[in-house]
């Protein structure tokens, strides 16, 4: 017998019974039709879920525990259909929580973990059931679960104890059925969240997860697994083959992914014994310095050529080159933590060329007052740059400990629904606060979360957003400095404007990136001032905010207190009537209701 099926002597009566009990599978079944049910024997009765009749004939003297034919029990039935009303009755009956039926052996809970049905499961394991039972087939309930994709079970079952790394009877863990069976994130992120291991090889073929993933030509588990869980390449199965050189011979494979294949090459590369340019152009720490560098000697250069005493059809080839080695250079990053780092360079780069031009050409054409001003607007700045680029975010933290204990309450107090993406995180496993998200740059959730900055290299949530607009206003006033500056020093160095780009190129470039910058800032801060004054919103919450529940159907934020209580609230001070609403967005209760204010 089957489980997965129910079974061959019951498949029709049974299969009717899940497709009417699980027509939502993230609700409690809908409560049976109003039928007469009295016809129906003690399994028939289980199946559909008709608790009276199973109540009538339990009282009339049914044993159960009596199997059937096929060596079913009743709650075996109850289990598999998701009866919760009708299993915690048999079990008040004195069921036995772990008999063995079907044709597999198997225990009630693990028709449930088959079927994913995380209500059961739970009923089940607090009346003792052992989720560290074998079938027939040697899985373990974990195991059944984690090659079906039921995430909320394979949570549940880690949460109440189960051993992420146990093998079955043929030695393969349940990261390797999840790398194997399921073609998505999870349960493979959350297993290896969970304490999993990666590095375990089954007994008949000497496979790790990852040389399971990449035989089954799953780039998603392949990615999880390179990139996230820190899986080895080099480790040989029982045939002398690494999960590298089974990359290597899908390298240019559409499923395995941009970013692992770019790994698989660099360390190839590295591996290699001659050719000493190749293996230093895959060293991350030279890459590094390559990433940071570039807008700095980019910036000269581009400058240098407009000084360059030459037609300007040849300096317009030369800026053309210039762009498309950067360019190129950009779309050969290998992964996000390079790509991270360009527009801070970038950034960084043309900041230290303003404060080099200002100290070569404005200062001396501008009274001291003014490079006096110039300088404490940048000690602002650097001051808003520093506290938005390396303090915390609000990034929302939990310990082994406390993920486990938030697992276990969401499952026992709101079933699969707990589970729910809007209410729960599955790569940090913690609950998620209201007005919270998870950055899939950082891969951590930050509360109160308003966008990821590339400039900044950092989320903007809770922790840094007012430094963060601080920031963009230092930055404009910055640019206005170096606009008014140079525009002084070029009138008395040049004479009338028409005159500066053959007189000074080098400067008239400073200043075109000071108005780009003046200009691109101007609309951001702009945009996040609209935001945070006016519509009490968050950048994210304007671009999804129809994916929110707790928006209203006309969008406007239930956050708004109007556009002068907003800005006390954002600025954190105000007395009396305008006293700000203090509230900490990275609190989450387990008893709160994530979709209400």
């Amino acid at each position: 017998m089957y489980e997965g099926t129910c079974g061959a002597a019951a498949a029709g009566q049974c299969g009717a019974a899940q497709r009417e009990g699980e027509a939502a599978p993230s609700e409690p079944p809908p409560a049976p039709p109003e039928r007469d049910y009295s016809g129906f024997d003690i399994v028939k009765a289980t199946q559909y879920g008709a608790f009276a009749r199973v109540k009538e004939l339990v009282e009339a003297g049914w044993d159960v525990n009596q199997p059937d034919h096929e060596t079913v029990t009743l709650l075996h039935w109850a289990a598999i259909n998701n009866r919760q009303e009708i299993i915690a009755y048999l079990l008040e009956r004195g069921a036995r929580v772990d008999a063995l039926g079907g044709e597999l052996q198997a225990t009630p809970l693990q028709w449930a973990a088959r079927q994913g049905h995380l209500e059961a499961a739970v009923l089940l394991l607090r009346a003792g059931a052992d989720p560290a039972l074998r079938d027939a087939e040697g899985c373990a309930s974990l195991h059944l679960a984690a090659q079906f994709g039921h995430t909320a079970v394979v949570a549940y079952l880690l949460a109440r104890g189960a051993a992420p790394d146990a093998p079955d009877a043929g030695g393969m863990t349940a990261l390797m059925w999840a790398c194997w069976k399921v073609a998505a994130v999870d349960p493979a992120r959350l297993l290896l969240t969970l304490g999993a291991s990666p590095q375990p090889a089954d007994a008949a073929h000497g496979n790790t997860a990852l040389h399971w993933a990449v035989l089954a030509r799953n780039g998603t588990a392949v990615s999880t697994l390179v990139l996230y869980g820190n899986a080895s390449l080099d480790v040989p199965n029982l045939r002398g083959v690494t999960p590298l050189a089974m990359l290597q011979a899908h390298a240019d494979a559409p499923w395995l992914g941009a970013r692992v294949a770019e790994r698989v090459r660099e360390r190839a590369a590295l591996a290699e014994q001659s050719g000493w340019l190749r293996r230093l152009a895959y060293d991350r720490k030279f890459r590094w310095c390559c990433v940071a560098g570039a807008p700095f000697v980019a910036f000269y250069l581009a400058g240098q050529v407009l000084q360059a005493a030459a037609a300007y059809a040849l300096k317009a080839a030369l800026l053309g080159a210039l762009l498309a080695l950067l360019r190129a250079l950009a779309g050969a990053l290998p992964d996000d933590e390079l790509r991270a780092l360009l527009p801070l360079s970038v950034y960084l780069a043309t900041k230290a060329w303003f404060y080099i031009s200002w100290a070569a050409f404005v200062a001396p054409a501008v009274p001291r007052a003014a490079t006096a001003g110039f300088a404490l607007s940048s000690l602002l700045l650097w001051y808003a740059f520093v506290r938005s680029w390396r303090a915390d975010p609000g990034v929302l933290r939990a310990d082994r400990a406390e993920q486990l204990r938030t697992i276990v309450a969401l499952a026992e107090r709101g079933g699969a629904g707990g589970f729910a993406p809007a209410r729960f995180c599955s790569a940090c496993l913690l609950r998620r606060p209201l007005r919270s998200k998870h950055c899939s740059v950082c891969n951590r959730c930050v509360a109160k979360f308003d966008h990821h900055c590339p400039w900044v290299n950092n989320c903007i949530g809770a922790g840094n957003h007012r430094p963060f607009v601080g920031f963009l206003c230092c930055l404009l006033l910055m640019c206005g400095w170096v606009l008014w500056g140079g525009a002084r020093a070029l009138r008395l160095r040049c004479g009338p404007a028409p005159s500066w780009p053959a007189c000074c190129p080098w400067l008239v470039w400073v200043l075109l990136h000071a108005a780009f910058h003046l200009l691109w800032v101007g609309v951001l801060a702009g945009c996040q001032l609209y935001l945070l004054v006016c519509l009490g919103m968050t950048t994210n919450e304007q671009l999804n905010r129809g994916r929110y529940r707790h928006f209203p159907a006309g969008g406007r934020s239930p956050f708004s207190r109007g556009p002068l209580r907003n800005l006390v609230d954002f600025l954190g001070c105000g007395c009396g009537l305008l006293a700000p609403r203090a509230r900490d967005w990275a609190a989450a209760g387990l008893d709160d209701d994530a979709h209400s204010v």
